[in-house]
């Protein structure tokens, strides 16, 4: 019943699009998953005749801010919630369950090629993203809830990260509901040792991940976006005896609406389509994002404007 906390690391489109430096934002993730799959684990390690059931939640803080000029962004993220599995092997059925707190992540992002960083309104109203390439780098610390006794748990026993190159491409004018771009996230995923894995070693080969979306305004507050990822990698190897590598993926679709000028939502699902075989990994998810902006300028003008 080993398993992928790639999926938890989704983050809807537009993600990565830039905003006044200086601002904070707490985003609010839930997610609903099922599959052969261990969504807690971004080793995406498959169980053949597996099906795991689990909700996540996820509470992060994002600030953004200027590094020599360039837009950067940090951000932490702690994932919560919990599993169900069940195995049939040889007409025998294990079941485990488990539930608790993840590995909190570390999150740095900083804007390599595009616009300078939005240090006043005025820039963030001239805003456009035309081509901007960012670099990122997380990293999770492995003090998630686990027990060296199941395979099944949402901790992972071993500290591992992402290196990965957000890109965006603004298609035609960046004007309020005609907006339309062309994102790319490709990324490695990579592991340290689990030194206890039910009594055994378990080393993970890297993980490559590749994102995409296509969006588009269809008013000033609502967007929406065809998405798709791709996995390879991730073979795991058990005291010398070496597994398959994932080679899978996904398509689906999200919906974007910015309620007010705080408080922006998204839905969407996701599905894997090249799943028929035993050992592809199968998988679809439902996330549904909430996002409290604020920044302390903008904030300190609209008290002056309503007389407070």
């Amino acid at each position: 019943m080993s398993s992928p906390w790639v999926q938890a690391q989704e983050v809807p489109a537009r993600f990565y699009l830039k905003s006044l430096s200086g601002a904070n934002a707490v985003p609010v993730i839930y997610k609903s998953m099922s599959g052969n799959t261990n969504p807690f684990d971004p080793a995406s390690f498959v169980t053949p005749n597996a099906n795991f059931d689990a909700t996540m939640t996820m509470v992060g803080y994002a600030k953004s801010l200027p590094v020599m000029d360039r837009a950067a962004m940090v951000a932490f993220i702690l994932p919560m919630g919990r599993i169900s599995g069940e195995v049939n092997a040889g007409g025998i059925t294990a079941s485990q369950s488990t539930k608790g707190f993840g590995d909190p992540m570390a999150e740095f992002d900083i804007n390599l090629i595009g616009p300078p960083a939005q240090k006043d309104i005025p820039a963030a109203m001239r805003y456009e993203p035309g081509f901007s390439l960012d670099v990122l780098a997380d990293l999770a610390v492995p003090i998630g809830e686990y027990d060296n006794d199941k395979s099944l748990n949402i901790g992972q026993n071993r500290w591992y990260g992402r290196v990965g190159f957000p890109m965006t491409w603004q298609i035609d004018a960046w004007v309020p509901g005609q907006r339309t771009t062309f994102e790319l996230l490709p990324a490695a995923w990579i592991f340290g040792d689990n030194d206890d894995f039910m009594g055994q070693t378990m080393e993970t080969d890297p993980m490559y991940r590749l994102d995409a979306h296509l969006t588009r305004d269809f008013t000033e507050r609502l967007w929406g976006s065809l998405d798709a990822s791709w996995y390879n990698g991730g073979k795991a190897t058990i005291n010398g005896v070496a597994g398959d590598k994932i080679d899978s993926t996904q398509v689906g679709l999200t919906l974007g609406y910015a309620m007010d000028d705080n408080i922006n939502l998204t839905v969407g699902y996701m599905s894997t389509i090249n799943d028929d075989a035993p050992g592809d990994m199968s998988m679809d998810s439902f996330m549904l994002t909430f996002v409290y902006g604020w920044h302390p300028i903008i904030e300190g003008s609209k008290r002056l404007k309503h007389g407070e």
